[in-house]
């Protein structure tokens, strides 16, 4: 299927690795030209280089914390006026309600509420000029149905999305769609984490972590990041218009809910 976004241009967030590298990977195969942001220079730029070689596109890297304002307004100099925005960060550590204080709070809001949200705040109207535009958000599963030892997470990802929500169905009518995709478990570093944990808690091996894991999901394994980023192309594409402020899941069947 042809996506229609050649000769787009994306940002990218926390595109070096991951689920985030699935998305630039997708979306350089459909022919949008990308600004890649990660924390990791060496990293990034060996991404950077092995999607210019695969895809022919341009891919342009800014090595930068984005969920500070520096960080932010290096990515939007590079590309300020984006036609795709894909929003992205590493997901809060795991642990108790009671591990956590108010600074632990603020750390997770700003990384995975407010940084998505000013940088929603700062492309849209470039997009609703142009009369056209794509905003997907990279939350979690836990916006359906909560985990307990990812507390952090699950307030500022549900935060994200009542302001998806409300946004999303105010700039529907300009062209401009944003969306919410939900990963389950991914085989990706975040994956091996919480695995980690686990292990650390339990007692048990790597092994028997993933396998219990795996043992809850329907398809019986982890997603890949290729998969996602396929979910998260076909949702920047031109036939996706129609789809508005949604939350999608994208977990094997792992949340177990009718609607």
């Amino acid at each position: 299927m042809d996506l229609g976004l050649k000769g787009k241009k994306a940002i990218i967030c926390a595109g070096s690795k991951g689920l985030g590298r699935g998305c630039a990977e997708a979306l350089a195969a459909a022919g949008v030209d990308l600004v890649l942001n990660a924390r990791t220079a060496s990293t990034l730029e060996e991404t950077a280089e092995a999607i210019r070689a695969a895809h022919g596109v341009n891919v342009q890297t800014v090595a930068c914390d984005i969920t500070t304002e520096e960080g932010r307004a290096e990515v939007l100099a590079a590309l300020p006026n984006p036609d795709i925005l894909v929003n992205n960060a590493g997901g809060p550590p795991p642990g108790l309600w009671s591990d956590w204080e108010i600074e632990d709070f603020e750390k997770a809001l700003h990384a995975n509420m407010l940084t998505p949200i000013m940088l929603m705040k700062n492309t849209l109207p470039h997009m609703i000029d142009r009369g056209w535009g794509r905003i997907v958000n990279i939350t979690s599963q836990s916006v359906k149905a909560p985990i307990p030892v990812l507390g952090l997470s699950n307030s500022a990802r549900a935060g994200l999305t009542g302001y998806v929500a409300g946004t999303a169905r105010q700039v529907a009518q300009h062209g401009v769609t944003i969306n919410n995709l939900l990963p389950g478990i991914h085989a990706t570093d975040r994956a091996l984490a919480l695995d980690g944990g686990v292990v650390k808690t339990e007692g048990i091996t790597m092994d028997e972590a993933k396998a219990r894991r795996q043992a809850a999901i329907p398809a019986r394994r982890y997603g890949t990041s290729e998969e996602f980023g396929a979910a998260c192309a076909f949702l920047c594409s031109v036939h996706a218009g129609f789809i508005v402020g949604q939350n999608i899941l994208h977990d094997g069947g792992g949340v177990n809910a009718t609607i």
